[in-house]
């Protein structure tokens, strides 16, 4: 049957959870809830747009009050793959369910790896443990100066990020070492390798937007592939492109700020006829949940919840919008970590129900599935399709 779909538009609000999984005491993650726990920490919110979504009528969402009659479908994704972090969630939507996590360093990388580093660098390294990256710079930026040894760290995720100063080593040449040290990390199945150039002085240390990531492969063919080949347009904006490792689109759009990402997601409407948008928007995580900043993340959701109406007038009759996360981080615990949770699930179009309540999904990869049904292409084994469930007679 031919779809009445013919462009879907995914946003994610990276790390917006909705409360903790049934095994989240297993990732020490208990009690997290990223939107109920900042909105009472910072002492209210005021999102109309994506309440009148339906984004308090979704089962769990207590600080927000449920709309009466909401103008989209809601609901929540349980996360099926071993793991909390952005690849995992991520590629889930996309139909790959993991069954173990990558592995993640919080006491800092072992001896092994950081002596690879150097055998096969040919650079020293400096700190080794996992931190925030502005304020590692600014520990180490002055050594580093000194020195020329790179300033190696890690995060929640399972990453290695190397930092260097742009005057002390040039783009190409961070480039050039994050790509050998990407080819020994595939052995330890670290999910990222992430260039960290910064600039500036000894107190006054600044990252660059010249951020580059080289991401392990997703292990299978995702959703996002099929539709590629199936001939339709995949506009990756934002982080999208990193984190399937520029597989699976047609164009990639990097982006500055989650403003610049919904600017961009608008500009790709109003000229991609046709196929899958998908947005990731980064600084929810980066800036305020890894930050612990409950009030910088309200301003954030206030900022995109006011940018709303304008994606909603952007959409033609044939469009279908969904509105997600990929994992939770919730800023007002004492980890820094990403946390293991829910994440929001809305659906929008001119030809999509509204107030239909979609419950508890098994799986992220309901969404792929949902996306393989609109194209037509094949999906995931166990996962679940809604898109009879939101379309309009």
């Amino acid at each position: 049957m031919k779809s009445a779909i013919k462009r879907a538009v995914i946003i994610v609000i990276d790390s917006l959870g909705v409360g903790e999984l049934p095994d989240a005491s297993e990732y020490n993650d208990a009690g997290s809830d990223t939107l109920d726990n900042l909105v009472r920490a910072a002492g209210g919110i005021d999102i109309p747009n994506l309440r009148s979504f339906g984004i308090g009528n979704i089962e769990g969402v207590d600080s927000i009050g449920a709309h009466p009659s909401p103008i989209a479908s809601f609901g929540r994704m349980s996360e099926a793959s071993k793991g909390k972090d952005t690849a995992t969630g991520h590629w889930e939507m996309a139909g790959i369910i993991l069954d173990k996590p990558f592995p993640t360093y919080p006491g800092g990388f072992p001896p092994e790896i950081l002596r690879r580093f150097e055998e096969e660098t040919g650079y020293g390294w400096l700190s080794g443990r996992a931190a925030s990256g502005t304020e590692i710079i600014q520990e180490f930026g002055e050594e580093h100066l000194k020195t020329k040894k790179l300033i190696v760290y890690t995060s929640a995720d399972s990453v290695f990020q190397i930092a260097a100063h742009e005057e002390v080593v040039s783009l190409e040449e961070l480039y050039r070492v994050c790509r050998v040290a990407r080819e020994f990390l595939y052995e330890y199945n670290i999910g990222r390798v992430i260039a960290r150039p910064f600039t500036g002085r000894t107190g006054s240390f600044r990252r660059t937007e010249e951020r580059k990531d080289w991401a392990i492969e997703p292990p299978g063919t995702t959703v996002l592939e099929r539709i590629k080949e199936k001939g339709f347009p995949v506009v990756g904006v934002g982080k999208i492109g990193d984190i399937f490792v520029h597989k699976g689109l047609t164009e990639e759009i990097h982006t500055k700020s989650d403003d610049d990402g919904i600017d961009r997601t608008l500009e790709a409407l109003g000229r991609v006829k046709e196929g899958l948008i998908f947005t990731n928007l980064v600084d929810f995580d980066t800036l305020y949940g890894h930050r612990n900043d409950p009030f910088g993340y309200r301003t954030a959701l206030e900022n995109a919840d006011k940018r709303l109406p304008g994606i909603k007038g952007a959409l033609k009759e044939g469009d279908m919008l969904f509105i997600t996360g990929d994992h939770g981080c919730d800023p007002t615990t004492p980890s820094t970590d990403h946390s293991r949770e829910y994440v929001p699930l809305l659906v929008y179009g001119k030809r999509v129900r509204g107030g239909v309540d979609l419950g508890t999904r098994k799986t992220f990869a309901d969404l792929g599935q949902t996306l393989a049904e609109i194209f037509g292409v094949e999906g995931t084994r166990g996962a679940a399709s809604f898109l009879k469930d939101v379309l309009k007679a």
